[in-house]
């Protein structure tokens, strides 16, 4: 069956405010890996300037059941 991909939780923390026109740098990192779900950092910059930053959950479920399924190697390969 197929496997799809939910986010299980997510969280934010606005540290200043972002204008029109506003040049930004956005990271992402991995900071857990499990056998069905990542936890994913992520941060936005303006120049030196941390404007936000969170975390969001995501998984994989089996698209018939919504149980719990591995992370299907082909993603795996991308992050690495």
């Amino acid at each position: 069956t197929e496997t799809l991909t939910v986010v299980g939780e997510t969280r934010v923390r606005y540290l200043r405010p972002a204008h029109l026109d506003d040049r930004l740098s956005l990271s992402v990192e991995v900071a857990e890996r499990g056998r069905a779900s990542l936890l994913v950092d992520q941060r936005c910059w303006r120049g030196d300037t941390l404007l936000a930053e969170g975390s969001i959950r995501i998984g994989c479920v089996d698209a018939g059941t919504f149980r719990p399924r591995r992370i299907p190697n082909s993603i795996l390969e991308r992050l690495a």
